[in-house]
């Protein structure tokens, strides 16, 4: 069981996610960290494991704006750097190719920013490549055929949902285990409401691979010794 902790940047500081609503997004608040600054925050969060990736969501740059490359070159800089899983609204083969060759990063194709499966039918056998299934509280949002044609699914797949994120509402177990039986031997990776270790030991349970998180770490719902614990799993 993975376990990798979320980073959402906006404005150059990382906020709490609320179900989606990006509007809404303020810069976080956790007793891991004194502000919000990306490294601080993610300095935190290795004092309850030494976690070796974070997934990070690129607000901004998701919204069409510029990526925050200030952010994402002083989390590289850091002792033991992590691996970087990157959404950034990757929607162009230009932007994308110059991630994948980029050390210590992996680029998460977000099926939200897709207008259609041109680029994930390039990348997709790349062994760097994530793809991100991502269902708003409205459905899944992006080409469908990214959710049904499961050819075009990479070596890693995230099931984000966006509706659950920071609601401590639990996984949508239903979800993950139907994408999980058609998924083969790819890694699955829950997002969205994961709250605890029972949790986390149901969704090892069901064969899922690892799981993003963000408010149980900062809530304090996990210790050092159940993360290491989940960890081993």
């Amino acid at each position: 069981m993975r376990i990798i902790p979320v980073l959402d940047l906006k404005g150059g500081q990382v906020v709490r996610a609320e179900g989606g609503e990006r509007a809404r997004y303020r810069p976080i608040g956790t007793p891991l960290s004194s502000d919000a600054a990306p490294v601080s925050v993610a300095r935190g969060l290795r004092t309850l494991l030494p976690f070796p990736a974070f997934y990070i969501a690129d607000l901004d740059a998701i919204e069409k704006g510029a990526p925050d490359e200030e952010a994402l070159e002083s989390l590289q800089r850091m002792p033991d750097a992590p691996e970087l899983w990157l959404d950034a609204g990757f929607a162009e083969e230009a932007s994308l190719a110059a991630a994948l060759a980029r050390p210590g990063l992996r680029p998460v194709l977000g099926s939200e920013s897709q207008d259609d499966t041109a680029l994930i039918a390039r990348f997709r056998d790349h062994p760097g490549l994530i793809l991100s299934l991502d269902f708003f509280a409205d459905g899944f949002r992006g080409p469908e055929a990214l959710l049904s044609d499961i050819a075009l699914w990479p070596s890693t797949v995230i099931v984000m949902t966006l509706a659950q994120v920071g609601s401590g509402a639990g996984p949508d177990f239903a979800r993950l285990r139907k994408i999980k039986a058609r998924a083969g031997g790819r890694a699955v990776i829950a997002a969205g409401g994961v709250r605890n270790e029972e949790d986390l030991r149901r969704l090892a349970e069901c064969g899922i691979a690892g799981a993003l998180m963000a408010t149980a770490l900062h809530g304090g719902a996990l210790t050092p010794a159940q993360l290491a614990r989940l960890s081993a799993l």
